[in-house]
């Protein structure tokens, strides 16, 4: 797949390809599966220097076959670390806010779990030393491909441009070639799997559009 020579309406119907298998693939993984990986991502993450030093760490909350971010919440909240995550907007937009311990945690729209303390607004990502985001794929230039509705786009874009932007994968969503991608999408530095960091070419900073 060659994103350079997709015209708009090829991206979005290569980028749904894309997803359905890695969301069929997802569908096949069992509970001892999802929960192996999320202990093993926990430590792969912890050992990662921009992640075990950071002051803020923005991350979010792993639900269905995502990878689980559980045992690495807790963890970074038992060193002291403050950890941001997200609060889905109706516009889809995404707000903050900090999490306390999975007791904060409550059942939100789409199936999603959210804290339930005060909002800090969509720029608050912008204090954070390390960014981890969901994604259903990467490639080897750093751009990932999300669920399509532009909300971690936005993220990667109020991020400081010091961050360190990392996507949370399963084993094998590393993809060969080119993810498919449109102007707006943004590109990561690393990808955080069960099995180890890879880190990527680093890429420019994309700043906030007006």
């Amino acid at each position: 797949m060659h994103a350079g020579g997709f015209r708009a309406p090829d991206t979005h119907q290569a980028k749904e390809r894309l997803r359905r298998r890695v969301l069929a693939r997802r569908g096949k993984l069992r509970p001892p599966d999802l929960q192996s990986a999320a202990i093993a991502l926990r430590d792969v993450l912890l050992s990662v220097s921009e992640v075990s030093r950071a002051a803020v760490v923005a991350a979010y909350v792993g639900v269905g076959t995502e990878p689980g971010t559980g045992p690495l919440l807790d963890a970074l909240h038992r060193r002291g670390i403050r950890v941001l995550l997200p609060v889905l907007e109706p516009d889809f937009d995404i707000d903050w806010s900090v999490y306390t311990g999975p007791e904060s945690l409550v059942r939100a729209a789409r199936g999603l779990l959210e804290p339930d303390g005060p909002r800090l607004g969509p720029t608050a990502v912008g204090t954070a030393d390390a960014v981890l985001l969901p994604g259903l794929a990467v490639d080897n230039s750093g751009m990932r491909l999300g669920r399509g509705g532009g909300s971690y786009d936005r993220v990667l874009r109020r991020t400081a441009r010091e961050a360190f932007r990392c996507v949370v994968l399963h084993e094998g969503e590393i993809v060969d070639g080119e993810v498919p991608s449109s102007r707006h999408d943004g590109r990561v530095q690393a990808a955080a799997l069960p099995s180890g960091l890879v880190r990527f070419p680093v890429t420019a900073h994309q700043p906030e559009h007006a």
